[in-house]
């Protein structure tokens, strides 16, 4: 048997073994299947895959960029390779990519900051995963734009990198946005996750809240309001703004309301509540329940 077709042998085998979750084993027959033919753009890219999701950059790197060299019109690994490009911050590498796939990027070697609209991330994807919004700043970077739950280990304005394939869809008045997992924090904000308990006599105490945070620039949700839950089939499927899982509605009427609030100085949050305040409505606890600090 010619070495090629025993190399492929083992490549199938190593697929096998990736499909069952053994991971080391089947990186053990890719690497076998390389000693006897190096030049096979997929068994690279497979490689690459595995130290992605590794967050293994350097290596995953290295292999998506041969896959590309062997065969340059493979999106997949060219989307890989600018992935692990952008982790390592090698930016001269990943806008030849983009470059190479259409994207409307400049050439260079400064960092990637443009404007490619808004899209749901799903945070910690293993664990079940927060779907929350955020601003694409390049093909695989958003900044978030929503308050995450503190478990979520997330906070507003923290950009993170994202995966290139989109798992599950949310539809927003008629039009449908992918949803991209999130592979890992790229860069901290400065912002805190803070959730304040509010007594209130309707609707118009809250919103008067939010106007008034919003124009001091602090970040603030109606978590009683703006939260849903959503089953995993569901969430990796179409999500609706009726969707059926969702938490039943709030009652106005009543008194007690959560609302996330987000910023660096707890002093200034405080004192915007606190300012809020008057004889029907009134602020009942504030706690810092993720401090960016504590992240970096």
């Amino acid at each position: 048997m010619a070495d090629q077709d025993i190399a492929e042998d083992l490549h199938q085998r190593a697929m096998a073994l990736h499909d069952e979750g053994d991971e080391e084993q089947a990186l053990e027959l890719y690497h076998r299947a390389l000693e006897l033919d190096y030049a096979r753009p997929t068994t690279h890219y497979n490689i690459g895959l595995i130290h992605k999701y590794r967050r293994e950059w350097a290596v995953s790197q290295r292999h998506n960029q041969i896959a590309v060299e062997l065969n340059p019109e493979d999106e997949a690994a060219n989307w890989n390779l600018a992935i692990a490009a952008t982790a390592l911050q090698d930016w001269r590498t990943a806008r030849d990519v983009w470059q190479r796939l259409g994207v409307a990027i400049d050439a260079g070697d400064s960092p990637i900051e443009q404007d490619f609209g808004q899209t749901p991330v799903r945070l910690n994807p293993e664990q079940g995963g927060e779907v929350v919004w955020a601003r694409r700043i390049d093909p695989v970077r958003a900044r978030i734009l929503n308050i995450p739950y503190a478990d979520s280990g997330h906070c507003y304005g923290d950009i993170v990198l994202h995966d290139g394939a989109s798992v599950g869809q949310r539809e927003v008045d008629g039009r449908t946005y992918p949803v991209f997992n999130v592979l890992e924090l790229f860069q901290p904000s400065p912002h805190s996750t803070y959730e304040a308990e509010l007594q209130v006599t309707g609707e118009a105490d809250v919103q008067a809240l939010l106007e008034r945070l919003d124009a001091r620039g602090i970040a603030a949700e109606d978590w009683s309001r703006s939260v849903r839950i959503l089953c995993k089939h569901c969430s990796e499927g179409t999500a609706h703004e009726d969707h059926e899982h969702q938490e039943t509605p709030f009652d106005e009427q009543q008194p007690a309301r959560l609302i996330a609030v987000a910023g660096p100085d707890e002093a200034a949050i405080r004192e915007a509540l606190t300012s809020w305040e008057d004889g029907s409505r009134r602020l009942v606890s504030l706690d810092c329940v993720l401090d960016a600090n504590d992240l970096e």
